[in-house]
């Protein structure tokens, strides 16, 4: 069961964002951004120093240069989110982040249909050569997850959603 964050007199609740898939958000605010997922991947990018952050929600590891450069693929939410952070930061801010989902939501999934996999390997591989730091992550298996994250501390609150299939 997950915890709900409240307010007090001295330090009110955060504003509350459900992000979509194939969306970002980033706000000076403190938000609780929820956001659920399956083989998409969610990367939380957190700012101690400014105390801001923000999330992305992509489905596919790559654009392909077709259609519009959204951010429902991973090198576009990514790069995305990171410049956004940076924006409301201060030059030289250190940066972390945490990463969930790429659950395989099928039985056979190899290859193209390693979708999972493939969202988790870009996202790992992109976060390294930003330099940036993973913190935590869970990743991969055969459950979704739901997940939540506070942009105003950096906490996650996750929960594994039940196996599909299974009762």
């Amino acid at each position: 069961m997950m915890s709900q964050t409240t307010g007090t007199a001295e330090t009110p609740s955060p504003a509350r964002h459900y992000l979509y898939p194939g969306t970002l958000f980033v706000h000076r605010k403190p938000h609780l951004i929820t956001t659920v997922l399956g083989s998409c991947v969610a990367v939380c990018l957190w700012n101690q120093t400014s105390q801001l952050g923000g999330i992305n929600h992509y489905l596919l590891p790559l654009w392909n240069g077709e259609g519009l450069p959204t951010p429902k693929y991973g090198n576009i939410a990514i790069t995305k989110l990171y410049e956004k952070v940076r924006a409301y930061s201060n030059p030289g801010d250190k940066l972390i982040a945490k990463v969930f989902g790429g659950a395989s939501m099928w039985e056979k999934t190899d290859g193209l249909l390693a979708v999972g996999q493939r969202n988790i390997d870009f996202a790992l591989e992109t976060l390294e050569t930003l330099g940036i730091s993973v913190v935590a992550k869970d990743l991969g298996g055969h459950q979704g997850r739901k997940v939540i994250f506070n942009s105003g501390d950096g906490s996650v609150l996750m929960r594994r959603q039940r196996p599909m299939g299974k009762s």
